[in-house]
């Protein structure tokens, strides 16, 4: 017999209600789209079925405008943290060296390292 908790894990009830809130919000911009691809196109078909299946776990009305607007504000911020990453990444934008250094002299100061 081995040793078993008296309980099993529990989900999160915050992380579940802002779960709902941001497919919520994931609904309705496909609701938004779906008129953009057409109901008839492939891509408009596979939107029609995804909000579907999410309108069965989403009920009406469970995103109110301050939720939805908090969850955009939410991504908006992230994809802004995000993009300031990706700048400081790339070569010569101010982040990291690329390998093998840079150019010739690069981090010395004017007039060292040169022959008199």
């Amino acid at each position: 017999m081995g040793v078993s908790p008296a309980t099993g894990p529990t989900p999160n009830k915050g992380y579940e209600a802002a779960a709902m809130q941001r497919v919520g919000v994931v609904l309705n911009a496909l609701t938004e789209v779906l008129p953009m691809a057409g109901a008839t196109s492939d891509v408009g078909k596979a939107i029609l079925d995804a909000i579907k299946i999410l309108a069965k776990v989403v009920p009406p009305g469970s995103v109110s405008p301050q939720g939805q607007k908090n969850s955009i504000d939410q991504m908006q911020q992230k994809n802004a943290q995000q993009q300031s990453m990706m700048k400081q990444m790339q070569p010569g934008a101010g982040g990291a060296a690329p390998p093998g250094g840079g150019a010739p002299g690069a981090g010395m100061p004017p007039g060292a390292g040169m022959a008199a």
